[in-house]
């Protein structure tokens, strides 16, 4: 199974290596267009902020690679904010692989904090990524914007709100909440995403 992580300018790639290889999985980071293109699998990470995420995928031109992947990717935090088509953060518009507008959580929701940091339950869950998760199970997020629900979510987390807590949209997967530090449900997330 050949797995390609993207490199770009935010990542948080070291925890995502050491969940695939717990999984038997050994990835490459790259930022190689070729062997992006070619991987079976793709991982786009992300901790950091749009904007100048987004200026660094186009000044390597890996925007117009992702798009066009033809394998499965999963997008992960801010992987599935730039996924989307427009972020409030620096008034950035983004991939647009999802039809999805990313705002920012207001600081008076009730009985909450920005960013959120924690444990939350994800529920709503479809397709294959989620096969043998349970319904309510928790995940663990760190973010302060959120994609809003649209028909490409596939499951949902409330925080304040009700919000995107994964998108699919054709072989494109992505997740808000950080997989590879969400415990054994995660784990096995990050299995079905292989299997997919």
């Amino acid at each position: 199974m050949n797995v390609s992580i993207i490199k770009y300018n935010a990542g948080n790639v070291q925890s995502v290596l050491f969940a695939l290889e717990r999984i038997g999985i050994n990835a490459v980071v790259t930022d190689n267009i070729d062997k992006l293109q070619t991987a079976d699998k793709v991982i786009f990470p992300g901790v950091g902020e749009a904007s100048s995420a987004m200026k660094y995928l186009k000044e390597k031109k890996l925007d117009e690679v992702i798009i066009n992947l033809k394998q499965p990717v999963l997008g992960i935090c801010l992987g599935m904010q730039l996924m989307c088509r427009f972020s409030e953060e620096g008034e950035t518009n983004c991939l647009g692989i999802f039809d999805n507008n990313v705002k920012l959580f207001s600081a008076d929701l009730k009985n909450t904090k920005v960013p959120q940091i924690g444990w939350n339950t994800i529920y709503d869950l479809k397709t294959n990524l989620y096969k043998n998760i349970i319904e309510n199970e928790y995940m663990y997020f760190v973010h302060s914007y959120f994609a809003e629900i649209s028909e490409n979510t596939i499951a949902k987390t409330n925080y304040g709100l009700e919000y995107s807590s994964s998108l699919q949209k054709n072989n494109f997967y992505a997740t808000q909440f950080h997989p590879e530090k969400s415990s054994d449900a995660g784990q096995k997330i990050l299995e079905n995403f292989i299997k997919i």
